[in-house]
């Protein structure tokens, strides 16, 4: 298993959007994205200049059916997309 990276909500927010996520609800600093398909809801602390803890960091990703490997490889860019900017 690989490591997770240090990463903010800013990050998660846009992974999980780009994989159809919506916007559910937000309660003070905490957003709650959904999906449709999936039926599962997803809680982020959107805490502006710091980062999400590791283990909060793993846990998000796996609560939306994600593993560590797919969040990592979706958040890596390819060379083609490299070579196409």
């Amino acid at each position: 298993m690989s490591r997770m990276p240090q990463v903010t909500a800013r990050e998660l927010v846009r992974f999980l959007k780009s994989q159809d996520f919506v916007e559910d609800r937000q309660a003070g600093s905490h957003l709650t994205l959904w999906h449709e398909e999936r039926k599962v809801s997803v809680t982020i602390p959107v805490h502006t200049g710091c980062d999400i803890g590791r283990g909060l960091a793993v846990r998000i990703p796996k609560d939306a059916r994600f593993s560590v490997e797919d969040y990592l490889a979706m958040r890596r860019p390819t060379f083609t997309t490299i070579a196409m900017a």
